[in-house]
């Protein structure tokens, strides 16, 4: 997985980085209250990065401890 959207994000949703994803992999995911990215579509641009104005996207390699889950988190919701 590319990049990991943590939890920064939760209940703010700020589509910026919707709107710079080229290959629009970013999807809203209402029962987790925050922004998704698909590991299988993202394609490691780094594009949505630097909008987050909450800086909540992570590389998978550099995401902080703290917040490691959220790699999970984000692969998971695709699976339901």
């Amino acid at each position: 997985m590319p990049y990991v959207i943590a939890e920064p994000c939760i209940d703010v949703m700020d589509k910026a980085c919707v709107d710079v994803c080229p290959v629009d992999c970013i999807y809203e995911a209402p029962d987790l209250r925050m922004l998704v990215i698909h590991p299988d579509e993202c394609i490691d641009c780094g594009a949505c990065q630097p909008e987050c104005p909450v800086d909540a996207i992570f590389e998978d390699a550099d995401i902080p401890e703290e917040w490691a889950k959220f790699t999970e988190i984000n692969a998971s919701w695709f699976n339901k």
